[in-house]
C-alpha cells in the first residue's frame, strides 16, 4: 500500500513538472523554472504584469524587453502559455506567397479610384506610387516572416 501511495505522488510530481505555466498567473519561482527565463526576465515579466495582464503572445513580446518570436517559441515549448494559449509563429512566407502582393496592389488601386478626380497624368503617377508602396509593404512582410520560417524548419 505504501509503495502505491509513493508511486502516486511520484507520478503526480512528474505531471506537475510538465504542466503549463500561464504567464499571467505564475509566481516568480514558476517563471524561473521555465528554461531560458532567468531571475531578471521573470522580474521584468512580473513588473509588466502588474501594470496589466498580457492579452496574447504579441502583447507579451512587445512589453517584455529582450523577448522576441524566437525566444517566445522556446518558452512555449518549455510550457509557458499566455492566457492558456501556446505561441504560434506568424504565418511563414514562401516564394509562392505572391497573392498577398496582389491583394496589396488591389488595395492601392482602390485608393486611387477613391481619390478625387485629378488630371490624368497625376492619377497615373498616384497609381504608380501606390503600387510601389504596396510592393514595398509586401516585400517587408515576406522579409519579416523569413526568420520565422527558418526557425520553423529547425
Amino acid at each position: 500500500m505504501f509503495k502505491k501511495v509513493l508511486a502516486f505522488f511520484a507520478a503526480m510530481s512528474l505531471v506537475a513538472a510538465f504542466a503549463a505555466v500561464d504567464v499571467n498567473k505564475a509566481s516568480e519561482a514558476e517563471l524561473d523554472g521555465i528554461k531560458g527565463i532567468g531571475p531578471v526576465t521573470s522580474k521584468l515579466i512580473i513588473s509588466e504584469r502588474k501594470k496589466s495582464e498580457f492579452k496574447n503572445w504579441d502583447d507579451f513580446i512587445s512589453r517584455v524587453k529582450g523577448v522576441g518570436e524566437k525566444s517566445a517559441a522556446k518558452f512555449s515549448a518549455e510550457g509557458l502559455t499566455v492566457g492558456g494559449a501556446g505561441f504560434k509563429a506568424a504565418a511563414t512566407a514562401r516564394k509562392d506567397d505572391k497573392p498577398a502582393a496582389k491583394a496589396e496592389e488591389k488595395k492601392a488601386d482602390a485608393k486611387v479610384a477613391a481619390a478625387p478626380a485629378a488630371p490624368a497624368s497625376s492619377a497615373k503617377e498616384m497609381k504608380k506610387e501606390a503600387k510601389a508602396e504596396a510592393k514595398v509593404e509586401a516585400k517587408a512582410k515576406v522579409e519579416a516572416a523569413k526568420p520565422a520560417a527558418s526557425a520553423a524548419k529547425k
